[in-house]
Parts: C-alpha cells; structure tokens; sequence
C-alpha cells in the first residue's frame, strides 16, 4: 500500500494560516498580484483589499480558488 501525502492529516507541510508566525505581516507582492487577478476573474472585486495580512490573503486566495473551480 502506498501512502499519499496529500491526505495524511498528521503531515505538517501545510499550516492553518492562522497558525501562520508571519501571518500577521503585509500580504506578499506575489499574494496581491494572484489575489487581484482571481478576484476579477471571480467578478469579485470587493476580495481585493491592499491592506490584507498575509494570513488573510491566503484565506482569501483560497475561497476564490474554491469558487472558480466550482464554475467551472
């Protein structure tokens, strides 16, 4: 039996954001760039904001991930 990685919980290559040490830092120059860009291909502007921490961007990034790949 092989194991995947990607659906062992106990893995900690992926942290909650908000376990994040650096989370509470401006948003990378990368974050706000894919963050803009999902947010107009998404028709929502309003998830764009350049005051968001990096926790937050993440977050943010991820829901519009979400709901792109639900229209699609």
């Amino acid at each position: 039996m092989v194991d995947n990685v990607k659906t062992d919980t106990s893995s900690n290559t992926e942290k909650d954001p908000d376990d994040w040490v650096s989370g509470d830092e401006p948003m990378t120059g990368a974050q706000r760039s894919y963050l803009k860009t999902l947010s107009e291909q998404a028709h929502k502007p309003e998830a764009f904001a350049e005051d968001l921490t990096k926790a937050d961007a993440s977050k943010r990034i991820d829901e519009l991930k979400q709901a792109l790949d639900l229209n699609s």
